[in-house]
């Protein structure tokens, strides 16, 4: 099985220069966890997630609990955040020169470079172009496929069985009837 065959084709990409808060209304609105970010020539130069929107801030490692989860608790510098959100651009926070598969790319590599990546999501591209972009949950889809299909296959494969067991007994009863005596 091939990428192509389970990929998404129409894309929500966002560029460099977009602001984070403008990208994450895109992932909220469309219930995404992730945009592939493309320069000007629709080349892929990154994927900005909702990991790369949360992330602790440098000044806050070492911190007891996630500075987000402070900004929802206690909602301690949340005007500061807002503005942070606003002002930044996805380009600061995207992660750079991600994985890519081609269309023809194989779902073993999909998946391999998926595990070995630790990301949920890689962009399909053609010369470097994005054309698609293939998920977890389209990885889950194909395997559900695969599953499905060897279970048909194995339900065939019970049948054939049954009357091949059912037509060796009738053979083997038809024999001993029909044996003589010497």
């Amino acid at each position: 099985m091939k990428v192509e065959d389970f990929m998404t084709r129409q894309v929500i990409a966002v560029t460099p220069d977009t602001s984070v808060l403008a990208a994450a209304k895109l992932m909220l609105e469309h219930k995404i966890s992730g945009l592939p970010v493309v320069d000007a020539m629709g080349r892929v130069v990154g994927v900005v997630s909702e990991h790369d929107l949360l992330r602790r801030r440098e000044r806050d490692e070492g911190a007891e609990r996630p500075h987000w989860l402070e900004l929802i608790a206690e909602r301690a510098g949340l005007a500061e955040e807002a503005a942070r959100f606003h002002d930044r651009k996805v380009g600061e926070v995207m992660t750079g020169d991600p994985a890519t598969v081609t269309a023809d790319s194989s779902l073993d590599k999909a998946c391999r470079l998926i595990n070995d990546r630790g990301v949920k999501r890689l962009p399909v591209v053609e010369d470097g172009e994005l054309v698609g972009i293939i998920a977890r949950a389209d990885l889950v889809r194909a395997l559900a496929q695969s599953m499905e299909a060897v279970a048909a296959t194995t339900a065939r494969d019970v049948s054939v069985d049954a009357r091949l067991t059912e037509l060796e007994r009738q053979i083997w009863r038809s024999r001993t009837r029909s044996a003589r005596p010497f």
